[in-house]
């Protein structure tokens, strides 16, 4: 099992950037693969990115694709989330999430994950 906690939300003007940092605590971090998600008020959770266990894989959804980055540290169990260029529709609680290793690639269904953190609020200003 892993617990996710995040932080870096905040509140940004458009055009800004701001980056999230997800710590994880459990055993074998490494084994998980990890992804954020979003979402704003009166919309479904959406998926924004997801990284393989050792990094070497990345998937984007097209709404951040070019802005967004993923990244992790299995060092120190810690996901990342870059976020450049954001515009007000970027504005949505952020959600980290866990799904163990498998050879299913890319996972991006808010069922295909396991574990979830509290969520932090990221609010872009116009």
């Amino acid at each position: 099992q892993v617990q996710l906690v995040e932080s870096g939300g905040g509140l940004v003007q458009a055009g800004g950037s701001l980056r999230l940092s997800c710590a994880a605590s459990g055993r074998a971090f490494n084994n998980y693969v990890m992804g954020w998600f979003r979402q704003a008020p009166g919309k479904e959770r959406e998926i924004v990115g997801a990284i393989t266990w050792g990094g070497a894989r990345t998937y984007y959804a097209d709404s951040v694709k070019g802005r967004f980055t993923i990244s992790r540290d299995n060092a120190k169990n810690t996901v990342y989330l870059q976020m450049n260029s954001l515009k007000p529709e970027d504005t949505a609680i952020y959600y980290c999430a866990a799904r163990q290793r498998d050879n299913t690639w890319p996972t991006t269904s808010v069922g295909d994950f396991s574990y979830w953190g509290q969520g932090t609020q990221v609010t872009v200003s116009s």
